[in-house]
């Protein structure tokens, strides 16, 4: 359970500095290379920004990216989550063996990453 305080405080502070910082390069000395796209474009476009920018895009745009889908697959109270099933669970199974081994993989990822643990399963 995550209370309202903590959910609270995470979308208005945290979440909102990594909205903060993506628009301070959007209103920055390069901000045109990244004015106008989307935040999955900006993400995609990385490797083609100026230097002085490539980071806080990556990890201001990406921080917010994540948390603006995190705000929309929360589940409510009351609800459950089974686990992965059908092609995604076969597809976990097959690629590490066990949820399991999946998730310990993953958490070590997220654990050494950038942005409190984030990861992605691609």
């Amino acid at each position: 359970h995550i209370n309202s305080t903590t959910m609270n405080t995470h979308h208005t502070k945290h979440h909102n500095t990594y909205i903060n910082n993506v628009n301070n390069v959007l209103n920055g000395d390069n901000g045109s290379s990244v004015k106008g796209l989307s935040l999955e474009a900006m993400q995609k476009s990385i490797s083609t920004l100026p230097d002085s920018i490539k980071t806080a895009v990556r990890n201001n745009g990406g921080g917010h990216y994540n948390h603006s889908m995190f705000w929309t697959i929360m589940a409510g109270v009351g609800s459950s989550n089974s686990g992965p099933s059908g092609d995604l669970k076969s597809s976990i199974d097959s690629t590490f063996g066990s949820l399991e081994a999946m998730q310990k993989e993953f958490n070590a990822a997220a654990a050494s990453r950038f942005g409190s643990g984030w990861a992605w399963v691609c």
